[in-house]
Order: structure tokens, then sequence, then C-alpha cells
């Protein structure tokens, strides 16, 4: 729990619930069809999630019509699994993928899906506050390398420092 403290900590501390210079939430965004779970692919680096692979994220929708949200990675160090829950919920319209996500209490930051396969929901462009939060998710471990050229070259136009992406292992933790 230590380490998604510090997530919280982080996105306190940033600009929470901004949207970095260049970026633009999908419209048509379905709800229904993002929930489930996604396979983090690459990132950019941060506390709360150093050293961790097999990292997911599981959405499902909670009693209130907001948004249950399951991090999960593997802390290769410890031999451990890290898990936090949060709740997400829309700043706007249901069809703009705008959220603001909180793990601890009153405090959100950013969740934007600015890129995202509207035809099959199979891979997901994120971004946070500003431009030192970013993520490819999949619905599978592995992506074509089609799809992290795509993602690398739509994040380095809206300024994100790509050369400094980590991509996440699934493969060494096992299922747990």
């Amino acid at each position: 729990m230590r380490l998604f403290t510090i997530l919280l900590l982080s996105m306190v501390l940033t600009a929470c619930t901004g949207t970095p210079k260049g970026v633009e939430p999908v419209t048509g965004f379905e709800l229904e069809r993002y929930l489930g779970k996604w396979y983090e692919i690459a990132r950019l680096d941060h506390s709360f999630e150093r050293g961790l692979t097999a990292v997911t994220a599981d959405y499902s929708l909670r009693d209130d019509g907001n948004v249950k949200v399951i991090n999960r990675g593997y802390d290769q160090d410890k031999t451990e699994w890290k898990e936090a829950e949060g709740k997400a919920k829309f700043v706007n319209d249901t069809d703009i993928a705008q959220l603001k996500v909180s793990f601890f209490g009153p405090f959100y930051g950013s969740y934007i899906v600015f890129g995202l396969d509207k035809q099959d929901y199979q891979y997901a462009f994120v971004a946070g506050p500003n431009h030192g939060y970013l993520w490819l998710l999949a619905r599978t471990p592995q992506v074509d390398e089609a799809i992290i050229e795509r993602f690398i070259n739509e994040a380095s136009q809206r300024g994100f420092n790509t050369d400094d992406l980590i991509f996440v292992e699934h493969d060494q933790a096992g299922d747990d």
C-alpha cells in the first residue's frame, strides 16, 4: 500500500486534474467497452510504479455509477504483488474519455484517453495531468509493433518525452 500512497501524494503535488498541452480526450467513448482488464505495455517512470512488472489495471462499474479501479503489479525485488483500489469518475460527459481517478479520499488525478482502438477497444493511449504521465494499455500483454510506433509518434507529437518510456515485462512474474 505504501507504493500507492506515494502515487496519491505525487498526484496531489501535480496539477491533479489538468490536461497536458496538446492532449485532447477521445470522443465517442463507450465506458462499457472500456471496462475489464488492461495490460500496461509502456509507461513513463514514477516512484509509485518503479520496479514493477506485469502491471495491469482492471476497471469495473461501481454501484454508484462510477468506475472501480484496481491497479496491480509485481515487485521483483520483494517478490510480491502490489495492489491498490481506487475510483474514477467522468469530468464531463460520459462519451468524453476524460476521467479523474482517486486512490485516496478527495484527491484526484487526471486520466485522459487520447488514443483508442475505437473499433475493438484493444489498446489505449493514456495521459495524466501533465507531460510526465503517460501509458500505453492493451487487452493483451504484447501488442503489434505498429501500435507501439503509433503510440510513440502520437505521444511525441503531443510533447511527451518518449525516449524515457519503460516497456513493461509480463512474463517473469507469472500469474498469481
